[in-house]
């Protein structure tokens, strides 16, 4: 197994509750080098890294091993959702681990009675499950469906995330361990439309990029609105800036010469890393393994992330913009539902793969997936029923924390520190405070990007153009792709047969090249999701069960 290089954030794993020695050591000694922060009769922390804890007296001690260091004291949720970070504590009566408030960095974890052993990484848990594994059909509905599991769901039905704003508390009382989930400060305190101004809100923004100071920074622009208003007021900060942009291999490229534009106008070195077709097999599957076939996004920015390792720049992400600024992901139909129901039905269809060309799923299979993604994100959701920005948390809790974070978190992270500023707690919350309706259509954003920079704000855009500057081939989509894809797809249709459709069968039965039809948006994101499935199945074969879904 090739790990991740933890530079800025540190790999842990240890354990609370009645500890184990030989499981302590057994996990120790499955994921990467590890030397002890902590150890007492019912806790253990390893780290691959010096890591000292934040708060520490004769009773208590607090660790966190995000990027943002506590400071000072505060209950767990206090510090989840500050800094958004995961941590271990102990107030003296009880020991708690914790996500962060979103959980955008992984905390996963395997129950052993009144035990819990935890990782950053899900790999090393498996040492310590039963094998041949049992599969969680759940996460693979989900994430065949959506793009990324729900609720705390892994592959693996041993092995769980720990959700955001959650938590795993020992009672020393007791000896019990228990589950905890406390709503974050964007629940308790449901802000109410404050009538930010656009102005307001960069001011907030600059505030937020105070923290940035002194440090050389590395914006990627691309063609929409989140990257050309942070690297505009990056500029203005007089903020030592380079930008880089890349193809995201949508078949038109229109970000690049979009980026370059905007570059221009600000002033800002501009470079374009190049993509190689070639190498599209290799990048799918080194970003699959990384990601722990946890979503079939990313792929694209393999040759990204390499160049910003090397680039000794703290990178600049748009992370959250979208749902926070413009309501994206959110649909006219959502907006308008006049019921819980069909409000939750709406957004669920918007964040799920559309209907392809042709039946990709068999249709027993389809209808149990259905069913399952339907229940689960009613779940992971049910606490945001009612608030006043519902539909944009919902995204943020889900899509967004679970799919779209793993660029930045899991790519360029552990390497390379990145910042996100649209998370900062003083933006986030006064972004969350505009109202879905003032945002609608993007009239917020554009009225915050003209206060940015107007002439930043008036080249085009990759999120209003209509038609494409050109079409250019898809990388996942070539020859070396095809191949790739039919030997994942032929691997599923052998092992689980009774998931693809009959049409989709006669597809892989053609060979490589018939994939080549499945060119439209919806059909290459169902092709991505059934590929990873596959390459899944292909390093997991011979831990596995015999493959029994539920709905065969």
């Amino acid at each position: 197994m090739q790990w991740p290089t933890f530079n800025v954030r540190p790999y842990v794993c240890g354990g609370i509750g009645h500890l184990d020695e030989a499981v302590l050591e057994t996990l120790r000694s499955a994921g990467p080098r590890v030397r002890p922060a902590l150890r007492t009769p019912e806790a253990a922390l390893f780290s691959s890294a010096p890591l000292p804890p934040y708060r520490r007296d004769e009773r208590t001690w607090a660790f966190a091993w995000g990027e943002r260091r506590p400071v000072g004291a505060g209950s767990w949720i206090t510090i989840a959702e500050e800094f958004e970070t995961p941590g271990l504590m102990d107030d003296g009566e009880r020991i708690t681990l914790h996500a962060g408030g979103l959980g955008l960095v992984d905390v996963y974890y395997l129950l052993r009675g009144d035990t819990v052993y935890f990782s950053s990484l899900l790999e090393p848990l498996l040492s310590l499950a039963r094998t041949p594994y049992e599969i969680n059909w759940d996460a693979w509905a989900s994430i065949i469906k959506l793009t990324f599991p729900l609720r705390d769901d892994t592959p693996y039905a041993e092995v769980r995330r720990l959700a955001g704003a959650g938590a795993l508390v020992f009672e020393r009382a007791t000896g019990r361990v228990s589950t905890r989930r406390e709503l974050p400060r964007w629940l308790r305190e449901e802000p109410l439309d404050a009538g930010h101004t656009t102005g307001e809100i960069l001011e907030i923004l600059h505030d937020v990029y105070k923290e940035f100071d002194g440090r050389p920074l590395l914006v990627p622009v691309s063609g929409g609105y989140d990257s050309r208003l942070l690297c505009s007021v990056a500029v203005t900060r007089g903020a030592d800036v380079q930008s880089w942009t890349t193809s995201p291999d949508d078949g038109t490229d229109t970000d690049i010469p979009f980026a370059q534009a905007i570059t221009r106008e600000l002033g800002v070195p501009h470079r374009v890393i190049e993509q190689d077709a070639a190498a599209y097999p290799d990048d799918a599957l080194t970003v699959a393994r990384r990601l722990e076939f946890l979503t079939p996004h990313h792929a694209w920015y393999a040759p990204f992330a390499r160049e910003v390792h090397r680039a000794g720049r703290t990178l600049v992400d748009g992370l959250a913009g979208g749902p926070l600024l413009k309501n994206f992901m959110v649909s006219g139909a959502a907006l308008e539902a006049s019921s819980q129901a069909e409000r939750k039905a709406a957004l669920l269809g918007s964040l799920a793969l559309g209907t392809p060309s042709v039946p990709f799923l068999a249709e027993e299979a389809a209808d149990w997936i259905a069913s399952s993604v339907g229940a689960a994100f009613t779940q992971a959701t049910s606490m945001l029923n009612g608030h006043r920005a519902e539909l944009p948390l919902s995204v943020l809790h889900t899509r967004t924390a679970r799919g779209i974070a793993r660029s930045p978190v899991n790519l360029v992270g552990p390497e390379v520190s990145f910042v996100a500023p649209f998370m900062h707690p003083a933006f986030f919350d006064a972004a969350l405070s505009v109202g879905v309706a003032r945002k609608a259509q993007g009239r917020f954003y554009r009225e915050l990007l003209h206060a940015a920079n107007p002439r930043v704000a008036a080249l085009p855009s990759t999120n209003v153009v209509k038609q494409p500057l050109r079409r250019v081939p898809l990388r996942s989509a070539a020859a070396p792709a095809r191949e790739y894809g039919h030997r994942m797809l032929s691997r599923v249709a052998e092992l689980v047969p009774s998931l693809l459709s009959e049409p989709l069968h006669a597809v892989v039965a053609e060979g490589p090249d018939a994939l080549a039809r499945f060119n439209g948006w919806n059909d290459r994101f169902w092709v991505r999701s059934l590929v990873l499935f596959g390459a899944w199945l292909g390093d997991y074969e011979t831990r596995l069960p015999e493959l029994a879904p539920p709905w065969s």
